[in-house]
C-alpha cells in the first residue's frame, strides 16, 4: 500500500535539516576559532612592540650630554643623539621609531613604536597598525640611584 502524496511530503521536509545544522555550526565555530587565533597573535604583537619600544627608551636615554656633565650641569640625555640610538636598535627587528618625546628636565626619554601585524587566519580584513610606548628615566649614582 502506497502513502497518498501528501503523506510523502510531510514525511520527507525534515530531512538535511540537520546536514544544514551542522554545516552553519561548524562554520561558525571556524570562524570564532580564527578570531581567537589572530586576536591572540594581535595582543602577542603588542606586548612585543612595547618591549622593543621600552628597550629602545633604555638605549636612547643612554646617550648622556658630556660636556654638560663635565661642565657640572647636571646629568642630561642628548637629545641628538636619542632618535639614531633608538633606530639603530630597532633596525635589528625591522622597525623604526615613531615618535620621541622628552620631559622638561630631559631626563625622561619616551619613545613610540609601531608595528605590522597580520592576521593568519582572516588575511586582510583583520591587518592593523599596533603602538608600542616605552620610556626609561636617567638615573646616576654610585650607592644607589640619584634622580636629581
Amino acid at each position: 500500500m502506497r502513502m497518498p502524496v501528501r503523506a510523502r511530503r510531510r514525511h520527507r521536509s525534515d530531512r538535511g535539516a540537520v546536514a544544514l545544522f551542522v554545516a552553519i555550526c561548524a562554520a561558525y565555530v571556524v570562524l570564532v576559532i580564527a578570531l581567537v587565533i589572530d586576536a591572540g597573535g594581535r595582543l602577542r604583537v603588542a606586548e612585543r612592540t612595547d618591549a622593543y619600544a621600552q628597550e629602545a627608551a633604555r638605549v636612547g636615554g643612554q646617550q648622556l650630554d658630556q660636556a654638560a656633565v663635565l661642565q657640572g650641569k647636571g646629568f642630561k640625555v642628548r637629545q641628538d643623539y636619542v632618535r639614531q640610538a633608538a633606530d639603530a636598535y630597532l633596525v635589528l627587528y625591522g622597525l623604526r621609531v615613531g615618535e620621541v618625546e622628552f620631559s622638561g628636565d630631559g631626563k625622561v626619554v619616551t619613545v613610540t613604536v609601531q608595528a605590522d601585524y597580520r592576521p593568519v587566519l582572516l588575511g586582510a580584513l583583520g591587518e592593523r597598525k599596533v603602538t608600542g610606548k616605552g620610556s626609561a628615566t636617567l638615573v646616576h649614582g654610585v650607592e644607589k640611584a640619584e634622580t636629581d
